[in-house]
């Protein structure tokens, strides 16, 4: 496994007139090849680690694989030309799918790590249709436990707490609020799929019965992310995006965002996030400037 950190060494000023050099500690950020049976699929720029689950969170995301025995074996490439500044052959990765899975399409860019979707051939295919409805269920979770979430979460972020810049996702269970993993990545959306490949190679898709926590904003693409793994609620520290909304309405997915202290924002499916019952009730309507 290629490093999480790296240290460069930096000059520290502040408006006090402090200014001295010291080291300081920095995400790696490096690009991952992911084909499959030898052909090139796509490539992400990312933190490495977990680099297998990332790949299977991608194909689920991109509704290639939807239950682990479609996953046969991954193994990483060596060879000239792939690896970084320190030799490392950890950056390419080929996937084997199971007899009768259909390849996927090559993605015609590269994917930053800012960004799911990008390179996808058309407007058409960045919405993808999952082989689980979310929509069904009755769970219901507590609102205590969803915004203790967020702290939980922060508690595994190991590499974050030495760089400051890794995004993070967690899994929570609705009825024992149980952590059941979670992962770090330079992209929001590579932490979500570490957390989804996590599943599918552990044979627990569809994820029915979680809580998908992530560490900043909702954009349209964690949604589909959660729906296309079966995710039932998705929980956010920060703001979701007006298609994120829309996403999440059509599919019948809870989204809770500004989930932050003791309050948070339920854009959709509210009836799933289960009030203290010693509170009282009360509606507040403001306006919307």
């Amino acid at each position: 496994m290629g490093r999480l950190t790296t240290s460069r060494r930096v000059t520290r000023i502040t408006l006090e007139g402090v200014n001295r050099q010291r080291p300081d500690a920095i995400a790696v950020e490096e690009p991952l090849e992911i084909r499959v049976a030898g052909s090139p699929l796509s490539v992400t720029m990312r933190t490495p680690g977990h680099d297998v689950e990332l790949a299977a969170g991608f194909l689920v995301s991109e509704g290639v694989l939807s239950r682990g025995d479609q996953f046969a074996r991954a193994i990483h490439c060596g060879g000239p030309g792939t690896g970084g500044a320190d030799g490392n052959t950890y950056n390419v990765l080929d996937l084997t799918l199971a007899p009768g899975v259909a390849s996927p399409t090559p993605r015609s860019f590269f994917t930053t790590s800012s960004c799911g979707v990008c390179g996808t051939a058309s407007i058409d295919a960045v919405e993808k249709v999952s082989s689980y409805d979310v929509s069904s269920d009755g769970i219901q979770v507590s609102a205590h436990d969803v915004a203790a979430f967020p702290d939980r979460l922060r508690e595994q972020q190991k590499t974050f707490d030495k760089t400051g810049g890794l995004h993070g996702a967690a899994l929570f269970d609705v009825v024992t609020g149980e952590l059941l993993v979670a992962r770090e990545d330079v992209g929001r959306h590579n932490a979500v799929d570490k957390v989804v490949g996590w599943a599918l190679l552990n044979d627990r898709l569809p994820l029915r019965g979680t809580v998908l926590q992530v560490s900043g904003r909702v954009s349209f693409e964690l949604v589909q992310k959660a729906v296309m793994a079966g995710i039932p609620i998705l929980s956010a520290v920060s703001a979701p995006s007006s298609l994120a909304i829309e996403l999440a309405e059509r599919a019948g997915l809870t989204l809770a965002a500004f989930v932050r202290g003791s309050s948070m924002n339920l854009y959709t499916r509210a009836d799933r996030i289960r009030v203290p019952s010693t509170t009282p009730a009360a509606t507040e309507v403001a306006s919307v400037r």
